[in-house]
């Protein structure tokens, strides 16, 4: 059974008589563990027509560029083969989502979607809910336990989000049985592009900097076999190697979870099969975390600024905003790593040639751009702008939290110090002591020897 909490229906309009149910599929590109396409097909089963599903690929999503739709492309094209298997045809559309998904729902009884929590997303929604003749319901499936159901507010931190979540976890990560889908369609006659031309439609991609990850390749198979290659080999370890940059002991899946390409309350589901020791640490970054940053983009309309952070955290940075900086550095030298400090340098150069970062690094690495630049509004502007172009888990709500955080959010006031004043301080001091940070740097530069520009 599908929890009420995660049904929401996003008009007043019943279901009509139709030809077929719409999945627009949006922000979960997968077949497993999306309950957003399991509640389409028991609709669909029971008003005995068939399912369909579309993608909106849309060109002028703010700061994405060929790395970021490379990856997704190769994720559309894995569910649409999973999806072909489940006699589900899925289409490509290309344009603002809401037009075409309203010409593809022309003749549907009802549309069902998925929810991804950006302002940008809930704007997609809203307009298509005003366009569509039928009922549109959204199935919230990104969140393990759904936001709202949380939390009515905003949370101060980590602490006050944990015992709300814990209180209901169990009840939503209940597996949901999976549908056969009873009544199929041979052909796929709403509109748009079959799914294995998604990779064509990426010579339509303006930005073409920086190009796809040498690393990490998209789709649901590909961040399951991620998943199970954790769970067996490194989770056991996890406790203590998870802050370690230069042995790193991670599972890798922030780009699958970004694009909805696997389930957190799978992943969770496995994890906790496991019985690993390491699978309480992991848990709490997956669901505690991440849910946490969930609730800050739903709650603060100022995730995506500097407004956005604490009153503590911009009193105090305000009051050493003019305090001498003992290196300043503009954003085209950081986005080249062009610094005094080879840890930062390689942090930068990482996430440069990979797409992804160490995540212990990435907190050293926007401590170290507020510390350096002239003000904290610019640093917070560069430290945003370069998460988001170069990461492939940019643009997401943990990313938004994680640079929020480097600034003060869902933090307590430290210590007082010039520049950061209370907000708390990371040094390279701190990093020899804890690791061995020179491997990291070699580690580093040894995959920008092998994949970054002009390795052959």
């Amino acid at each position: 059974m599908i929890p009420g909490e995660r049904i929401c229906a996003l008009n007043a309009l019943p279901a009509r008589s139709g030809e077929y149910v719409l999945y627009w599929m949006q922000s979960s590109q997968r077949t497993v563990g999306n309950l957003a396409l399991e509640y389409a097909i028991r609709k669909a089963n029971k008003f005995k027509i068939p399912v369909v599903a579309c993608f909106c690929i849309d060109p002028l999503y703010p700061e994405a560029n060929l790395r970021h739709y490379t990856f997704m492309a190769e994720g559309l094209v894995s569910a649409g083969r999973s999806l072909e298997t489940m006699q589900i045809p899925l289409a490509i559309f290309w344009g603002v989502p809401g037009e075409s998904i309203a010409g593809a729902a022309k003749d549907a009884a009802m549309v069902v979607t998925d929810r991804g929590y950006l302002a940008l997303h809930q704007t997609w929604r809203n307009d298509l809910a005003g366009m569509v003749d039928c009922t549109l319901v959204m199935v919230e499936d990104n969140a393990v336990v759904p936001v709202e159901t949380v939390s009515g507010k905003e949370e101060w931190s980590a602490g006050t989000i944990r015992k709300k979540i814990h209180r209901q976890l169990m009840r939503f990560l209940e597996p949901v049985g999976r549908t056969p889908v009873q009544y199929s369609t041979p052909s796929q006659e709403h509109g748009g592009a079959p799914y294995h031309e998604a990779h064509t439609l990426l010579t339509r991609v303006k930005e073409k900097n920086p190009g796809p990850s040498p690393l990490y390749s998209g789709g649901e198979h590909e961040a399951l076999l991620r998943l199970e290659k954790f769970i067996i080999g490194d989770l056991s370890r996890y406790v203590s190697g998870q802050n370690d940059p230069a042995s790193p002991v991670t599972s890798e899946l922030s780009p699958y979870i970004h694009f909805g390409q696997v389930s957190p309350a799978y992943i969770a589901q496995r994890v906790l099969e496991s019985r690993h020791p390491g699978a309480d640490a992991f848990l709490e970054q997956l669901i505690i975390r991440r849910e946490l940053s969930l609730n800050f983009v739903h709650f603060n309309p100022h995730y995506d600024r500097y407004e956005g952070l604490p009153e503590w955290a911009k009193k105090t940075l305000a009051e050493h905003a003019d305090d001498p900086r003992e290196y300043v550095y503009t954003e085209a030298e950081f986005e080249e790593a062009r610094t005094h400090d080879p840890f930062w340098n390689a942090a930068q150069q990482e996430l440069l040639v990979t797409g992804k970062m160490h995540g212990y690094m990435r907190m050293y690495w926007g401590k170290k751009i507020l510390e350096w630049t002239e003000n904290p509004e610019q640093a917070y502007a560069i430290a945003l702008s370069l998460n988001n172009r170069y990461e492939l888990d940019g643009r997401d709500p943990n990313g938004y939290a994680g640079v929020a955080w480097c600034f003060g959010k869902h933090d307590r006031a430290w210590g007082e110090r010039p520049v950061l004043g209370k907000v708390r301080y990371m040094n390279a001091a701190g990093l020899k002591r804890k690791f061995r940070i020179e491997h990291y740097v070699e580690r580093v530069a040894a995959l920008a020897e092998e994949h970054g520009p002009g390795a052959s």
